[in-house]
């Protein structure tokens, strides 16, 4: 087995290859053609932070993944990164450890910007122009690069508690800083990335049409959205039994304000594009799901083996 590190991780992610398994990821979930466990969590008061475990097998491959994610929101206040883990990817034929990849984050991080960008893809309407993110952490950068990269969008508006964070990261990315009822007023399409526990958007602040990527609620308690605006809205989920559980879909279920039958899996939506009215409310509810690990690991894993056998890079053997 071995350890492949930060650096060599980051070195063997191709964006568009990783992007592409991604969403090959979520049609072969939908389709019934991967196995997921239920997800672990751990959640800490002081200081706020939770763990995610999360497995998945994709039908026919040679490797399955387990994944240990961690987000401490207050680390950056201390100069440390937000997110760490590892991925561990084992084989479907002995159980065998093939390799550990220690991302410290980097691979999760990468995986949800992408689903982000995906559901974005899905359910933006053509003519968007704007996109508006809440939160100015680690994934609100992530996703605001992606988003707009994917859909060559012309305006990103930013909008965090700190306002001098989200004025940083406008200067950063050549967006703009701004408050919360005018990124709803203005963008075309909503991401929220934060932690939150109480709703931030509502639904007096979205006019119709708008298109929402809710990132933030990944385990039980945290919401960004209130329940009315998602009980008037179209709803995609990634999982539809992780977003009844914890996702934004689920505080509207459990209200009896949506059904549970209506909630369209992503992994559907891709396979089979819905049509949606110009004038609705969609909103993409992303939990996150083990596939995405599965096949971002997968990605790097191929990637990282073919440059071992070229002799390409260090590689870190944890037994000789």
């Amino acid at each position: 087995m071995n350890v492949f590190g930060l650096f060599d991780i980051r070195r063997a992610l191709d964006e568009d290859a990783a992007l592409a398994a991604v969403e090959d990821g979520f049609r072969q979930f939908s389709a019934g053609a991967a196995q997921i466990t239920a997800v672990g969590h751990l959640s800490f008061a002081s200081p706020p932070g939770d763990c995610h475990v999360k497995a998945a097998a994709i039908t026919g491959r040679d490797e399955f993944v387990i994944k240990v994610a961690t987000g401490f929101y207050g680390n950056a206040d201390g100069g440390l990164p937000s997110s760490n883990g590892f991925m561990a990817v084992m084989s479907s034929h002995t159980g065998e450890v093939l390799a550990l990849l220690h991302d410290e984050g980097y691979l999760t991080n990468q995986r949800t910007a992408m689903a982000g960008a995906i559901a974005a893809r899905a359910i933006a309407r053509p003519d968007s122009l704007t996109v508006g993110v809440v939160g100015a952490g680690t994934q609100a950068r992530l996703q605001a690069k992606l988003v707009a990269r994917v859909l060559q969008i012309d305006t990103t508006l930013f909008w965090s508690r700190r306002a001098e964070r989200a004025a940083a990261l406008a200067q950063e990315l050549g967006g703009q800083s701004t408050s919360l009822n005018e990124l709803c007023a203005r963008a075309d399409l909503i991401v929220t990335t934060t932690p939150s526990t109480q709703p931030l958007v509502t639904l007096d602040m979205i006019r119709p049409g708008t298109r929402i990527v809710a990132v933030g609620a990944d385990s039980p308690g945290k919401q960004e959205l209130q329940t009315e605006l998602v009980a008037r809205a179209r709803i995609v989920v990634d999982s539809r039994q992780q977003c009844i559980d914890h996702g934004e879909a689920g505080w509207a279920v459990r209200a009896g304000l949506v059904d549970s039958a209506s909630l369209i899996e992503l992994g559907s939506l891709l396979r089979c594009p819905a049509e949606f009215s110009p004038h609705e409310i969609v909103v993409a509810d992303l939990t996150g799901v083990a596939v995405q690990d599965a096949a971002i690991a997968r990605s790097v894993w191929l990637r990282l083996q073919a440059a071992k056998g070229r002799a390409a890079g260090p590689i870190y053997p944890l037994f000789q």
